[in-house]
């Protein structure tokens, strides 16, 4: 009888959690043991393992709520394994999806998946393509770092005449035209797409009519809104009043205050309106 979670399977990823920890452990003793050999003040050895510490919270709690996004369709030994070695939410829940939908799987994340042939299939997908990057990193990693290095250079070059207020309209084309410039607008550009596709499921993502929550609906809506709203609140608090330790946090804190309100309008709803929902 096939269980997704099944206990051989806590077992197993038990042992991978155990080796990322134990390799975590090493590198940190080797890191303090160089930093004292080169001299470095144990209250600042004692800082940054603080500071570092405090920083893996907030990514503590995306990969929490993750997981639990996960967890109704693939249970929580695979979401849990993915998450904790490599992965983030946008990459998991995209190709967790698109392996769905090319075995046929209905329902999308709303609906647990009872196939051990699609559950292998979902997690080799998964496993697969951000594996991919592992064995590019060997050969790419060190010709694209001088790439950005260069790109930062010829930015900031270009950037100079700039400060200057008789700066010239050519001067301004320059620094737009640059590499440093157009490297500039990649990573938003990338990460807008990626939000847009999830923003637009959530207001017209199209589901199975025998299914409840796998397409667009009230719930979805209400999740998005308030996941949206908190973040930018959160956001401006945080800039507001210089908090620069809430910045790492807004986003995790978002996606908790969504997840809850998206429990509560389920209770407090009347029932016709909480279940509604459209096929896009």
């Amino acid at each position: 009888m096939f269980d997704k979670n099944d206990p051989v399977l806590f077992i197993i990823a038990g042992a991978v959690i155990l080796f990322v920890l134990a390799q975590s452990v090493f590198f940190l003793v080797k890191a303090w043991k160089q930093g004292k050999a080169l001299g470095i003040d144990k209250k600042k050895l004692r800082n940054s393992v603080t500071s570092s510490a405090v920083f893996t919270v907030p990514s503590a709690l995306s990969i929490l709520a993750t997981v639990i996004a996960l967890a109704p369709a693939l249970g929580l030994v695979i979401p849990w394994v993915r998450l904790s070695v490599i992965g983030n939410l946008m990459y998991e829940t995209t190709a967790a999806e698109a392996a769905m939908k090319a075995f046929g799987h209905e329902g999308g994340m709303a609906v647990p998946i009872t196939d051990p042939e699609v559950y292998a299939g979902v997690a080799w997908v998964m496993t697969l393509g951000i594996c991919l990057s592992l064995v590019l990193l060997p050969f790419m990693a060190k010709p694209l770092h001088k790439k950005l290095l260069n790109a930062g250079k010829k930015n900031n070059e270009a950037a100079a005449p700039a400060e200057n207020t008789e700066a010239t309209a050519t001067d301004k084309k320059k620094i737009k035209r640059s590499i440093g410039g157009f490297m500039d607008y990649v990573s938003p550009a990338v990460f807008i797409g990626l939000i847009g596709a999830f923003v637009a499921r959530a207001i017209i993502g199209a589901g199975n009519e025998d299914t409840f929550g796998d397409g667009a609906g009230v719930l979805s809506v209400i999740t998005l809104v308030v996941a949206i709203v908190s973040s930018i609140i959160l956001d401006v608090i945080a800039k507001k009043c210089k908090l620069t330790w809430l910045e790492p946090f807004v986003m995790p804190i978002g996606m908790i205050l969504a997840m809850v309100a998206a429990i509560i309008a389920y209770n407090v709803l009347p029932p016709e309106i909480a279940v509604l929902e459209w096929r896009g």
